[in-house]
């Protein structure tokens, strides 16, 4: 046979050759051309068939269309033919983000103290929290506290969410009504849990409790809102008198009053905030789906139930004189900030990783060793955290290797869940937090074990079971496209 003619495949070599002709010019253009054509740059940056199945669906395109239009059995199947068809470009973007990750810093770092300041309340509150020891020896008022807690941060984190949808859609006054009618019913529900569940002698824990919702209440408004500064204002009365409390000491007049001051000034801010929302708002938009924030309040129970836990850890083992400073509740409170930010450096990196890798297994690679190095870093900085508030606070509890190591897996457990919770995952997060945390309570409940050993091996099976999440979510290219 000559070099420039070939056999058909299924001919022998009795029948005349296979001669390749181009397609005439009246034919119809091949449909898988005409679409590779017009997706090329959106094909060019895939990293694997599997982005272009995905955005092949979000166009609308059925399977029976695909077989009838393009003669591929699915999407899947000509998402692999466009991949193969169009050459690999990942091509810089022309100008950088407006906001790019490093830039959040300064935010997320003030994010973290406004979380962790709050708790100097207790400092102040210290005479309404006084009492006969509660059930297993914890401090007076521990189950008004919890219960009013627990409830706000439930509530709290779903009003978030549902606030934060219409932020999305761009309707500003839809999240403020949303906060305005919200908030209130949220701080009534807490304080309503935190005075049934008190015992005798616990009014003053209760009184407390429902000043806590109350604060909870304003400050997701102005969290939500975007009102972080105004936030930090409210609470100086608190800042300024806490530390004087703890030295020197301060009357009960006077620490109920700087108590009120940091409330009232929180809650009339937060007001103001809201009172866009009074006014009605216009129909015809779609409201999103309540049950959709539903994961998130579930996500707040179990992240806000391990933090109590560690608390609890605390004081269980180093006696009451540990509830003040908590310093396991107050390293991981504070480290929420920084926590923020590596959220946002992984992403950045994620992004960058998009553009630079020209193959799946290479891009996995590169987002796992972004993984790992974001997760080191926030370990680190929850152990500087630890290692200064053992060191600071006075009479705080020593930091020995068994505290530490499940606070560092506690933490773990914490930003891997924060992370599933960024790409959409939030009702894995939810699941595995929440079990945790009920393993917890369980334990705690029946006295089954030393409560810091069950932490410990609740969070290690927590922490490995959102790792495994975690690989097999963030390892696909298309859980990183926005």
């Amino acid at each position: 046979m000559s070099g420039s003619l070939w056999l058909k495949p299924g001919t022998s070599g009795d029948t005349l050759p296979f001669v390749p002709r181009q397609r005439p010019s009246w034919a119809a253009a091949d449909p898988v051309d005409e679409l590779a054509s017009r997706m090329e740059e959106l094909i060019a940056a895939a990293v694997h068939p599997d982005e272009i199945a995905a955005i092949l669906e979000s166009d609308g395109m059925t399977d029976e269309h695909i077989r009838l239009t393009y003669g591929r059995e699915n999407s899947f199947a000509l998402a692999e033919d466009l991949y193969a068809r169009v050459e690999r470009r990942f091509p810089e973007p022309e100008s950088p983000p407006a906001r790019p990750w490093y830039s959040e810093l300064g935010g997320c770092l003030l994010r973290g103290l406004i979380f962790a300041l709050p708790g100097l309340a207790y400092v102040l509150g210290a005479p309404l929290l006084a009492g006969p020891p509660g059930p297993r020896g914890l401090p007076a008022g521990t189950v008004p506290l919890l219960g009013g807690a627990i409830t706000g941060w439930v509530w709290n984190q779903a009003l978030s969410h549902r606030a934060y949808s219409w932020l999305g859609l761009g309707d500003r006054r839809a999240a403020a009504r949303a906060l305005l009618l919200g908030a209130p019913a949220g701080a009534l529900l807490g304080a309503a849990v935190a005075v049934a569940v008190a015992g005798p002698g616990e009014w003053g824990a209760a009184a407390f409790a429902a000043g806590q919702a109350l604060y909870l209440g304003a400050a997701t408004v102005l969290l939500v809102l975007g009102r972080d500064r105004a936030l930090l204002a409210a609470l100086l009365p608190l800042v300024a008198g806490a530390p004087v409390a703890a030295w020197l000491g301060l009357p009960p007049a006077v620490r109920v009053a700087l108590l009120l001051a940091s409330l009232t000034a929180a809650v009339a801010v937060a007001a103001r905030s809201v009172a866009p929302g009074l006014a009605r708002v216009a129909p015809g938009r779609a409201a999103p789906r309540l049950s959709a924030s539903i994961p998130y309040g579930l996500f707040g129970l179990g992240t806000g139930g391990l933090v109590l836990y560690a608390a609890i850890g605390d004081v269980l083992a180093d006696g009451p004189a540990a509830a003040v400073a908590a310093p396991s509740a107050v390293a991981l409170t504070l480290s929420m900030g920084p926590a923020e930010w590596l959220l946002h450096r992984f992403r950045g990196e994620s992004q960058a990783g998009l553009r630079a890798t020209g193959s799946a297994r290479a891009f996995r690679r590169t987002t796992a060793v972004t993984l790992v190095l974001c997760l080191a870093g926030y370990l680190a900085v929850l152990t500087v955290l630890a290692l200064a508030g053992t060191w600071l606070w006075p009479d705080a509890p020593g930091l020995d290797g068994a505290r530490l190591g499940s606070l560092l897996l506690i933490g773990t457990v914490l930003w891997a869940a924060l992370l599933l919770q960024s790409y959409g995952a939030v009702t894995a997060a939810a699941a595995v937090c929440g079990a945790a945390a009920g393993a917890q309570t369980v334990a705690l409940a029946t006295g089954a074990g030393d409560p810091r050993s069950v932490g410990l091996v609740v969070a290690g099976a927590a922490a490995v079971v959102l790792a495994g999440l975690g690989w097999v979510l963030l390892g696909r290219a298309t859980a990183h496209r926005t």
